[in-house]
């Protein structure tokens, strides 16, 4: 199923722009058939909107339908038993991973497993058209695809558009229970295929207005209004890494011989050039030939549905941020072929099966609402696969704060609610100088703009506008590593016996402190020149977090940290290791005052004048201890030392 919210990074600019993501599921239970004797039910195949009030009748037997059918393998229970084993340390077998060969050899299928489900599947008339160790693709008509799933296909009513989905849960020979972990592509919401090679050129220029500080608090709008009792400073022009390294205690470290892996869709043609570019004019430590990759599909996909150009500012972030904090950390960007879950499901398995890295970053998501099901066991194993070989995944946590204002539901993102993830939540960051770390708020705006004559700020402090995501997801159950530290009251939000609660851990991700990006993009005249703005979102947070935990890999004498919340909850409380992030450190208002060209590039339109409140995010609150906008904080002074401190440990 595609996702169909936008990929979590916030530009700043005057308004907020559209987001593509592509996301995933995990786990809303469905109404599904009872096995028989003859039949074993997949649970979840069957979507929630898929409802007799909604039901058009039978699809028509002729349709075409594509679909995978994923593997369970030999042993899924014991796939995830050792995830957790390996993740953990408090237990024996910490840190003891295994090679990409060895996984596969052990929790992988087999052959036979394999054979049985490729003679089901073409025994019912579909078409085998791809096998990897993860899935079988087929094609071929309903009426086939009814047949092996034991179930009618219908059309269904779902907005003001209709759509493909299962009557009941689909279900497979009772011969395959234990061999087939679940079937996507039966329900077609919303699955169109656009086939195209050619990606588009980069999108329009933006550029930032000034004036800036170029560090928090060093350039005052003295001649706006007050707010909050003082003139407030204007919004930075950027942060780069030498501030983010400093305040997030890099230390020494430089990620020497650590592996970084970012995913998103699709690949910017120019990401190379502005990497190094940017380095250069931004102090950063020059790339090195051979620093960094690029592992991309054979063809693009989709590309005007996902918005294809819309993508390359977010793979521009993540390596430039990447870099800019561990800059000698080896990065592999991994392009999907579409915003799809299916392609983005691929990129993430090709950084598992490869071992390509032993950090993922991942900056897109959906809305839990969104998920389904039947994708969720899929992305729970790769995950699960990369966790016994030492691989940890970093995903967002989203850019509209509870949701409420967006949906209207209060809600978390996905995939940052899967248990077997690190979710980033984000922060407004105050840096000052000396590159001096002076607080951070939770990451939520509320925007005030400039009265028509000048004398003050309209509605102050005005409407919320974006802020990290994070709350407590409605599907998930809570994970063992959160409980004692996150406060039943957030637990236990939706239920008694206790959900996952995001995010796990925080960095900058406030737009209007955000970070320095540069990027090819298109000018009005049809060039295409560098040029660079400021950017945030917790798509910013998440390479952040990844590039930190680069050099506690390297503090850990190179030992992959793999799975990382089982030993970020564990530090929790103990001095010196994370920044407790609230909304008030200063016991007084905050805010900034930014400056934005009304036409994006120029001031021949105009300048548009506002107040960006900080630490008000919709619902959610930074407060002390744990909170559901930074989790557990950000990365003070002690963290990336901490894991120097047991790397001399023998597992």
């Amino acid at each position: 199923m595609r996702s169909n919210s936008a990929k979590t990074r916030a530009v700043s600019m005057a308004a907020a722009l559209p987001m593509i993501a592509g996301a995933l599921a995990l786990g809303i239970p469905a109404a599904h058939a009872a096995d028989s004797p003859a039949r074993n039910a997949l649970k979840g195949t069957k979507p929630l909107w898929a409802t007799a009030k909604a039901d058009k009748g039978a699809t028509n037997n002729g349709a075409q339908v594509k679909a995978r059918v994923y593997l369970a393998g030999r042993d899924a229970s014991g796939l995830a038993a050792y995830a957790k084993a390996v993740s953990d340390p408090s237990s024996p077998y910490y840190g003891k991973y295994l090679a990409p060969k060895q996984a596969q050899a052990r929790f992988g299928a087999t052959k036979a497993q394999v054979a049985a489900v490729k003679s089901w599947l073409t025994s019912a008339g579909l078409k085998v058209t791809e096998v990897t160790q993860h899935y079988v693709a087929v094609s071929g008509d309903v009426a086939s695809a009814e047949k092996a799933f034991g179930t009618q296909l219908h059309n269904y009513a779902k907005g003001a558009k209709t759509y493909r989905a299962p009557a009941q849960a689909a279900s497979v020979p009772a011969g395959l229970k234990g061999t087939v972990l679940t079937v996507t592509g039966l329900d077609s919401a919303p699955h169109k295929a656009d086939h195209d090679d050619t990606l588009p050129p980069p999108d329009a220029v933006f550029k930032n207005a000034g004036p800036f500080s170029s560090y928090y608090g060093s350039k005052t709008a003295s001649t706006l209004p007050d707010a909050y009792g003082t003139k407030l400073p204007y919004a930075v022009k950027g942060y780069t890494g030498k501030q983010l390294r400093s305040v997030y205690g890099a230390g020494k470290y430089t990620g020497k011989g650590v592996r970084v892996a970012i995913t998103d869709a699709y690949a910017s043609p120019t990401i190379a050039y502005d990497a190094g570019t940017y380095a250069a004019k931004n102090g950063d430590k020059a790339w090195k030939t051979g620093q960094l990759h690029q592992s991309l599909p054979a063809n693009f996909t989709r590309t005007d549905e996902c918005k294809a150009s819309g993508w390359y500012g977010e793979e521009t972030l993540d390596v430039e941020a990447v870099h800019a904090v561990a800059p000698d950390a080896d990065v592999t960007y991994v392009g999907a072929a579409s915003c799809y879950d299916d392609d983005l499901l691929d990129s993430l398995s090709k950084v598992v099966d490869n071992h390509l890295a032993d950090i993922v970053s991942n900056s897109w998501g959906d809305v839990e609402a969104n998920q389904t099901p039947d994708l969720a066991a899929a992305y729970d194993q790769v995950f699960q696969l990369g966790a016994v070989q030492g691989i940890g995944f970093y995903f967002s946590s989203g850019d509209d704060g509870d949701q409420v204002a967006n949906t209207g539901t209060k809600q978390v993102d996905t995939p940052a609610n899967s248990a077997w993830v690190t979710a980033v939540g984000g922060t407004s960051l105050a840096v000052g100088k000396g590159d001096k770390y002076l607080w951070e708020t939770g990451w939520g705006t509320e925007k005030s703009s400039l009265s028509a004559d000048g004398k003050s700020w309209t509605n102050f402090p005005g409407a919320f506008t974006s802020g990290a995501g994070g709350g407590t997801s409605s599907t998930v159950a809570e994970p063992y590593y959160q409980k004692g530290v996150v406060p039943d009251s957030l637990a236990k939000a939706n239920n008694a016996s206790g959900n996952r609660v995001v995010p796990d851990i925080a960095a900058i991700a406030d737009p209007n402190t955000g970070f320095l990006v540069g990027q090819t993009q298109t000018f009005p005249d049809g060039s295409q020149q560098y040029s660079e703005y400021r950017i945030g979102g917790t798509s910013l947070a998440a390479p952040t977090i990844a590039a930190v935990q680069a050099l506690a890999e390297q503090a850990r004498g190179g030992k992959a940290i793999g799975f990382a919340n089982p030993s970020i909850y564990a530090k929790f409380g103990k001095e010196g290791v994370y920044h407790d992030v609230t909304d008030n450190p200063t016991g007084h208002g905050l805010g900034v005052v930014r400056v934005d060209y009304a036409n994006g590039i120029d001031a021949t339109g105009g300048l548009l004048y506002s107040v960006r409140s900080l630490g008000k995010d919709s619902s959610l609150s930074a407060t002390k201890g744990y909170d559901d906008v930074t989790g557990v904080g950000s990365p003070a002074n002690g963290y990336v030392s901490s894991y120097a401190n047991n790397s001399s440990k023998k597992h």
